[in-house]
């Protein structure tokens, strides 16, 4: 589904990614760990279209996006749940939610039910104001927002970070479901080691803009990845 081939990208002189190759492939989860400011955030935003690569390549499901825009990607079928969430606090939990209609064509630009199926209380929340969400809520919604686009890739950055417990049980759930369902290809940047590894069918190591080690779920050295994450 997505094959990220020796990437290189750059912030001006500061170079944050290093010839990173990434796959991920339908019905299975690819985690990306690593430690804060190795560069997992950037190689998300060259995979979305949010900044261009310098060198290397870019496919998705058999086509080179490398030179497309993060809007052209969307409507291909990549969708992305950034850090932070980035909901839009004074618009409704539905207009939120709609927000993910603009790479849609007009005959699918509905909410699916399976969203409030996997997430019940944001059907409870529709006429609120996203940033009336606790930011447990505002994480579902992020994620409803992504998958009301019936995205092929589901690109989503540190999903856990500030959430309570019960949510992060939530959301674990909710990747599984999907990852099960066969259809889809997650691409899971994370620090929570606990969380990825539960859910990892591939992952990789980053470091100072490279991939330092990768492998599958059954050839995860566990204690060997959490050094290399605390180090």
């Amino acid at each position: 589904m997505l094959a990220v081939d020796t990437i290189d990208l750059s912030y001006g002189a500061a170079q944050a990614l290093r010839g990173v190759s990434v796959t991920a492939e339908a019905g299975r989860v690819t985690c990306v760990l690593g430690r804060n400011g190795v560069g997992k955030t950037s190689l998300l935003r060259a995979v979305v279209g949010q900044q261009p690569v310098s060198r290397g390549s870019i496919h998705f499901a058999g086509s080179d996006i490398t030179r497309l825009g993060s809007e052209a990607r969307a409507r291909a079928g990549i969708a992305y749940v950034p850090q932070g969430r980035e909901i839009f606090p004074l618009l409704t939990v539905r207009e939120n939610l709609e927000t993910g209609f603009a790479c849609l064509p007009r005959s699918e630009r509905r909410i699916p039910d399976e969203i409030f199926e996997l997430f019940p209380v944001l059907a409870t929340m529709l006429r609120r104001r996203g940033g009336d969400l606790s930011g447990g809520q505002q994480q579902q919604l992020a994620i409803g927002r992504a998958l009301v686009t019936r995205p092929k890739l589901l690109v989503l950055d540190e999903p856990t970070e500030g959430i309570q417990p019960s949510i992060i049980k939530d959301i674990g759930r909710t990747i599984r479901y999907l990852r099960d369902r066969g259809d889809m290809a997650i691409l899971l940047v994370e620090q929570y080691f606990d969380f990825a590894h539960e859910l990892a069918d591939r992952w990789f190591v980053m470091d100072r803009g490279e991939i330092t080690l990768n492998g599958t779920a059954e050839t995860m050295d566990a204690d060997d990845i959490r050094k290399r994450m605390s180090v």
